[in-house]
C-alpha cells in the first residue's frame, strides 16, 4: 500500500511545469481563479472514496501488525527457527518489492480503481493462504497512492493522512485480539478489509487527472463534477487539468527512464532519500517483533503490544489535524526527533541490561522507549513522507515515480525486517543505536532538501521543483 499505502494517489494527483509556460499555469492554477469553491471543501463523495481507499490501508495495517503477536504461535506450530521466522516476517515487505515493480505500469493502464481492485484480490488471497496453511505461505502485493488524486488542496495533506489512520487501526487490531487469538482465525479477519474495498471500488469516480492523461475528455468533467459538487462550478478546474496533462504528454514520453532526466532529480532524491530513512529508522524492525523487544527487557508482552496498539491511534488521529496546519517539513523534523530519543532511550536499556543493571528500570525504560517511538512515528514519519510523495511527482512520470519510490521504501523494509532479529541478537543495543542516528538524519535530510507543500496547488508544487 503504505504504504500502500501505497502507496499511496487519487487524492492528490498532479502535473508540474517543467518550462516557463507550464509553471505559468502552475501560478493560474496555485491562486487566482483555480481556487474557487471547487477546491476548497470535501463533499460526500470525496469522504467515501477515502473510506475505500482506507480499507485497502486497514487491511495492510492488519499485515503489518500480524507477525508480532502471531510470532510465539506460529514459530510453535510450524517448528520455525529465528531466522526461518524473520523470512516469514518480512514476507509482507518482498511482496511489497514485487507489486513496486508493477504498481506504477499497472495504475497507469487500468486506472487507480482497477489497480486497488486488482491488487486487493492478491491480498485476500495471500490472507486464504495463511488462514489455511500448514507450512509457511503467503506473498503481499500493495499499491497505494491512491488518496492524493481527488482531494482539494486545502484538505488533501490530512485526507491523505487519513490512510496511516486507519493503517495505525488495522496494526492496533492485530496488536489487541491477536494476544487472545490463534494465528489462523487472525489472519481470516484481516480479509475483512480487502473485501470491503473489492466491493466499494465500484461505487467511487475514477481519477479525473488519469482520465485526462488517457484523453477521456467526457469523463473527466464527470468525474470532477462528482467529486467537488452538483452545484459547484468546475469548469476552470478541469481546464486547468486538461492543460497540464496535455502539456505534458507533449513535453515527453511516459518511459521508465525519463524519471533520471536532471529536472526531475531532486523530486527523485526527495522521493527515494525520505522514504529509505525512515524505513532504516527502524519501524518495521519495532513493529513486526515487538512482542519479542518487550520479552526480552522483562516487560510484559501483553502490556506492551496493547500499549502501543492504543498510542498510535491518537497520534495518527493527531497527524491529520496537523498535516494541514504546522506543515509536512516541520511535522517531519519534529516527529524524526521523537523517534530518534525512542531509539536511543530503549538502546540505553538495553545497554544497561548488558551491564547487570537492575532489571526493573530496564524493562520500564524500554517500554517507554517504545512507546515514545511508536507515538512519534504514529504522528509523522508514517504518512508524510508518502503525502510529499503523493505531492512532488508531475503527472507524466507518476507512475514510474511511483514504481521507484514503492520499491526503495520496501526493499529498505525488507532489509531492516529480516536483519533485526539477527541485529538484536547481536547487540540489543547496538540495533537501536543505528535506529537513533538514522532518525537524527532525518531532520538534516528535510532542512536541506524537502519542499514545503502545505496550502499549494499540485501543479504549483510540482512547477517550482521542477
Amino acid at each position: 500500500m503504505e504504504e500502500g499505502i501505497v502507496t499511496w494517489s487519487l487524492l492528490a494527483e498532479q502535473k508540474p511545469g517543467v518550462d516557463s509556460n507550464v509553471g505559468q499555469h502552475a501560478g493560474i492554477a496555485a491562486g487566482g481563479s483555480s481556487s474557487s469553491s471547487s477546491s476548497s471543501s470535501a463533499t460526500a463523495v470525496v469522504v467515501l472514496s477515502t473510506f475505500v481507499t482506507c480499507c485497502g490501508s486497514f487491511g495492510y495495517g492488519c499485515a503489518y501488525g500480524y507477525s508480532s503477536p502471531a510470532e510465539s504461535g506460529i514459530m510453535y506450530d510450524l517448528g520455525l527457527s529465528t531466522a526461518e521466522y524473520s523470512v516469514f516476517g518480512s514476507i509482507l515487505t518482498i511482496g511489497g518489492v514485487l507489486g513496486a515493480l508493477i504498481s506504477g505500469k499497472v495504475a497507469d493502464i487500468i486506472g487507480r480503481r482497477g489497480t486497488m481492485w486488482f491488487f486487493e484480490t492478491f491480498c485476500i488471497m495471500g490472507w486464504l493462504a495463511i488462514v489455511f496453511a500448514k507450512t509457511v505461505i503467503g506473498i503481499w502485493i500493495w499499491a497505494s497512492w491512491l488518496s492524493a488524486e481527488i482531494t482539494p488542496k486545502n484538505t488533501r495533506g490530512g485526507f491523505t493522512a487519513a490512510i496511516q489512520l486507519t493503517t495505525c487501526c488495522g496494526l492496533s487490531l492485530m496488536f489487541f485480539i491477536g494476544t487472545f487469538m490463534h494465528w489462523h482465525p487472525l489472519a481470516l479477519i484481516g480479509t475483512i478489509p480487502c473485501l470491503v474495498q473489492v466491493i466499494g471500488v465500484f461505487f467511487i469516480p475514477e481519477s479525473p487527472r488519469w482520465l485526462a492523461k488517457c484523453g477521456k475528455e467526457k469523463e473527466v468533467d464527470a468525474s470532477l463534477q462528482r467529486l467537488r459538487g452538483n452545484n459547484v462550478d468546475i469548469s476552470q478546474e478541469a481546464a486547468d487539468i486538461r492543460d497540464y496533462t496535455e502539456s505534458f504528454e507533449c513535453l515527453s514520453e511516459s518511459r521508465f527512464l525519463d524519471l533520471f532526466q536532471w529536472k526531475y532529480a531532486h523530486s527523485l532524491i526527495v522521493g527515494v532519500g525520505l522514504m529509505s530513512l525512515v524505513q532504516f529508522g527502524g519501524t518495521n524492525g519495532i513493529s513486526y517483533y515487538a512482542s519479542s523487544i518487550f520479552k526480552v527487557a522483562g516487560t510484559s508482552t501483553s502490556i506492551g503490544t496493547t500499549t502501543m496498539a492504543i498510542i498510535q491511534i491518537p497520534f495518527s488521529a493527531l497527524s491529520i489535524l496537523l498535516m494541514d496546519k504546522l506543515g509536512r517539513r516541520p511535522l517531519l523534523m519534529i516527529t524524526a526527533a521523537g523517534a530518534f530519543f525512542g531509539s536511543a532511550l530503549t538502546g540505553l536499556a538495553f545497554l544497561l541490561q548488558d551491564l547487570d543493571q537492575r532489571k526493573e528500570i530496564v524493562a520500564i525504560l524500554v517500554f517507554t522507549g517504545i512507546v515514545v517511538y511508536s507515538a512519534a512515528y504514529s504522528m509523522g514519519l508514517a504518512s508524510t513522507p508518502w503525502v510529499i510523495m503523493s505531492e512532488i511527482f508531475p503527472i507524466n512520470i507518476k507512475g514510474s515515480a511511483g514504481s521507484l519510490v514503492n520499491l526503495a521504501n520496501y526493499f529498505s523494509a525488507w532489509i531492516v525486517s529480516y536483519a533485526f532479529n539477527f541485529l538484536f541478537e547481536w547487540s540489543s543495543s547496538g540495533v537501536f543505536f543505528i535506529f537513533a542516528s538514522i532518525c537524527c538524519l532525518i531532520p538534516l535530510f528535510v532542512a536541506m532538501l524537502v519542499p514545503e507543500t502545505k496550502g499549494r496547488t499540485l501543479e504549483e508544487i510540482q512547477a517550482s521543483i521542477t
